[in-house]
């Protein structure tokens, strides 16, 4: 890619700190994800707030960086070989990320692509099917009187969570006794969907011990309590 002084992206979110890693985003759940890696790792970055609400991610600017017009995406100015790197994708960040730094994905071959496996898990199942659960139970789906498509997400994202219940056995982590990247990529849309949507009395949140242990032990780690609420909107 081009330099960051020459990206377009540049002229719409001008970094004060070019040689820090630049974070294009909005505390979502997907979004958080990136932020809570960088808080985590202690990678120097410098975030710009997008508003997604204002359509910015469709704005030349942004599409130059995500033609998918999505948060989150990076741009790291000592990127592989010193070059400049352009990321989205919250899932290919996590791991970029991990790369980077070496931290939070087990060095063990085995162990490191059962862990890719649970953020490619998060990626396809949990995050589409827990923000399709918040559309029809909280916006705009709640005015659809077929109550077909609601519960269809709602008996999805309940199976979802009784996965990661039946993972967590034995396990405080993901993973085991090690956080990492698996444990960073579910946090945010667990945290969402009993919390954001208010969907946990139709999801059996009550009816799980371990997830809810598991969620309560992630919010207690100040990483992940900063990065929840980064990029700020001021």
């Amino acid at each position: 890619m081009t330099d960051l002084a020459t990206h377009p992206i540049a002229t719409r979110f001008p970094p004060e700190h070019p040689e820090r890693l630049q974070l294009y985003s909005a505390p979502t759940p997907n979004g958080a994800k990136v932020s809570i890696m960088l808080e985590e790792t202690g990678v120097p970055y410098e975030p710009h707030y997008v508003a997604i609400g204002e359509n910015e991610t469709w704005t030349p600017e942004f599409l130059a960086l995500n033609p998918n017009g999505k948060i989150p995406a990076i741009i790291d100015p000592d990127g592989p070989g010193g070059r400049p790197l352009a990321l989205f994708e919250s899932g290919a960040i996590l791991l970029y990320l991990a790369e980077k730094t070496g931290r939070l994905l087990p060095a063990d071959p085995a162990a490191r692509w059962e862990t890719v496996q649970w953020v490619m898990w998060q990626m396809g199942a949990v995050g589409p099917l827990f923000g399709q659960l918040g559309f029809f139970h909280k916006f705009k789906g709640r005015e659809i009187e077929d109550p077909r498509p609601k519960e269809r997400y709602r008996a999805e994202a309940e199976r979802l969570l009784k996965v990661i219940e039946t993972r967590l056995e034995g396990r405080d982590w993901i993973m085991g006794a090690d956080y990492t990247i698996a444990d960073i990529a579910l946090l945010g849309w667990v945290r969402t969907v009993v919390g954001y949507y208010e969907a946990g009395d139709i999801v059996g949140w009550d009816a799980l011990s371990r997830t809810p242990a598991w969620l309560e032990r992630g919010l207690a780690r100040p990483a992940v309590q900063r990065g929840l609420t980064i990029p700020s909107q001021s």
